[in-house]
């Protein structure tokens, strides 16, 4: 497990996706994002702002594409950002697009 800009937010890769999202003890919001990607930019401050607030009960992870394209296919990943919310290994909820904070509060606390 290796931690975003010493933030609370996972980096996830083909490699670490099954113990770090599917069997995470807590929910997990990943984020699946590039870095060429515009969009993806402007919601990373809002997934940091997550991540510390919701600490204790979810985690929230960044997946670049690029570098692990078997996890773009197998979600079927067509534009970014997108955010997935899994919980107890299963995929709960998908949003494309930047998201305000609001809307990402309520999508999280639907599953918490």
């Amino acid at each position: 497990m290796s931690t975003v800009n010493e933030t609370l937010t996972l980096r996830v890769t083909e490699n670490t996706f099954e113990q770090d999202v599917i069997y995470n003890s807590n929910p997990v919001l990943v984020d699946f994002w590039a870095d060429w990607c515009a969009p993806c930019h402007m919601i990373a401050p809002v997934l940091e702002e997550i991540s510390d607030e919701y600490h204790d009960r979810l985690r929230v992870a960044k997946l670049n594409v690029d570098e692990n394209p078997a996890i773009q296919e197998r979600f079927g990943i067509r534009s970014i950002p997108t955010l997935m919310l899994f919980k107890d290994g299963e995929l709960k909820e998908k949003v494309v697009g930047v998201q305000s904070k609001s809307q990402l509060n309520s999508l999280i606390n639907r599953h918490m």
